[in-house]
């Protein structure tokens, strides 16, 4: 006797209960008819989007404390993270201005605001300030300035990621320093936050579909599709060069690692769904961060790449502001030179990289560079007010895949990435979700029970000998 095969009905009922990707997919839907037939109402969704992108950074600034803590622990070698750091500033400056020189070209050659002949002096720049809120983006010294903490706990309170990096950093350079005689139960305890921060994540995605059907209603809502006609010609080049760029993101995935980026976005397609329904990549991190490890990238090069490349690595971002810069230009009748628009790219090159959690900083960037050509009015920027939410999909789906690219190459490049544990998560064999290792957790505290319990037992040692990487690798000495 044949077993019985669920119903239609039966099997989309299960789907949708077990799959959050099928949750997310028919929240998106369900945002979008709803903002399109209800536009009044609709708006009054967008706190459930914001209240979940809060919840989630509640949790990312201790997520990458004692992931980077764990992972320099764990590695051993504070050279070894520091090779790292400076191998992924090497690739964001790289990434970034490729993004940028494949904006300037493809607005060079589609044009999209030729034609247009807008008048400066008949648009309403009180929006943009509004939008920004009478901000300005910090100058180079500032941004370095700002990403060292002035309080421990202040860095936490106010969610600054490169600030809790250079803590993570410090705190775990001085557990290698000190060994683990000296501080034997520091690190498992570390490790077994880290674990309830991941289950505390696994709980607030449940509320994803939610999150993903206000913004979506509040989106479509208040900014509307006709949008998508004004402005038609600027989205769809904008997107089209993003997915050019991400076509070559993949080829240097390819080159660099043997991994297919198809296959990767096939393993994230929750998070990039969620990223694109909430317009936020901040909503994803701490799931991204639990699949890259998952996927064979080491928890030091996790742990400091993907934060970093927040701050230092906004592809999608610097692809949108080369091609809104030609077109404010075009709009108003400015033809740029070949040396104005190298500038162009030089600028961006600056402002791109202190526009993380600024409000209005695409706006605030683009000012900036239309000052320094003195060609550009600067009031010309309204002209994007209206399609500048609608590039927010672009920008953060590319930023996202950007930085998880520079995980695997970076972490390749530097031998903190295995291969095969990747090739084999990629390809499905580990169908684990990150939301349910209950077996993965246990296996982890009991790795970590292995790994420290000696060293906990073991009778102190003179202070002089806990000092340096050497001890870490001392056996403990046998009970009499």
């Amino acid at each position: 006797m044949s077993p019985s095969v669920p119903s239609l009905p039966r099997r989309v009922a299960r789907t949708l209960r077990t799959s959050l990707f099928a949750q997310v997919c028919c929240a998106l839907v369900l945002g979008i008819v709803v903002g399109k037939l209800w536009p009044d109402t609709a708006t009054a969704f967008q706190p459930l989007g914001d209240g979940f992108t809060r919840l989630i950074k509640t949790v990312i600034s201790p997520l990458v404390f004692c992931v980077v803590v764990v992972g320099i622990a764990k590695a051993g070698d504070l050279k070894a993270f520091g090779r790292i750091g400076v191998k992924a500033l090497v690739w964001f400056e790289i990434a970034s201005t490729a993004a940028l020189v494949i904006g300037l070209v493809a607005a060079n050659v589609v044009g999209p605001g030729r034609g247009m002949n807008v008048d400066p002096g008949s648009l309403d720049t009180a929006a943009v300030d509004e939008t920004t809120g009478g901000g300005r983006l910090p100058t180079t010294t500032e941004f370095l300035l700002n990403a060292l903490p002035q309080s421990f706990v202040g860095a936490f309170a106010e969610n600054e990621l490169l600030q809790v990096l250079i803590l993570a950093c410090l705190v775990g350079a001085a557990l290698l320093h000190l060994g683990h005689t000296r501080v034997p139960k520091i690190l498992p305890a570390i490790e077994q936050a880290q674990e309830i921060i991941f289950a505390v994540v696994g709980f607030i995605m449940r509320l994803a579909p939610l999150a993903v059907f206000g913004a979506m209603a509040h989106l479509v809502g208040n900014y509307g599709l006709g949008v998508m006609k004004t402005y038609g010609k600027l989205i769809v080049l904008c997107y089209v060069a993003a997915a050019l760029f991400v076509a070559l993101l993949g080829v240097a995935l390819k080159a660099v690692t043997g991994l297919s980026l198809w296959k990767f976005l096939r393993y994230i397609r929750e998070e990039m769904l969620l990223a694109l329904g909430t317009a936020s990549t901040e909503s994803v991190m701490p799931r991204v961060m639990q699949k890259l490890r998952r996927a064979g990238a080491r928890d030091d090069a996790v742990g400091l790449v993907l934060p970093t490349g927040y701050s230092f690595n906004l592809d999608g971002a610097s692809l949108y502001l080369s091609i809104g810069t030609l077109f404010i230009a075009q709009a108003v009748g400015v033809d740029l030179g070949l040396g104005q628009q190298i500038t162009v790219v030089l600028v961006l090159m600056l402002t791109s990289k202190g526009m993380a959690g600024i409000p209005g900083s695409a706006f605030l960037a683009l000012s900036a560079t239309a000052s320094s050509l003195g060609a550009i009015p600067a009031g010309a920027v309204a002209l994007l007010l209206g399609v500048d939410r609608i590039m927010d999909s672009m920008r953060v789906v590319t930023n996202l895949l950007g930085n998880c690219v520079a995980v695997f190459a970076v972490s390749r490049w530097e031998g903190a990435l295995d291969i095969d544990q990747a090739k084999r998560t990629l390809d499905g064999e580990d169908v684990s979700s990150p939301d349910d290792g209950e077996e993965e957790h246990d296996g982890q505290l009991k790795r970590a029970e292995g790994e420290f319990s000696t060293e906990a037992l073991a009778p102190a040692v003179p202070a002089q000998k806990s000092r340096g990487l050497e001890e870490l690798k001392e056996p403990a000495p046998e009970a009499g």
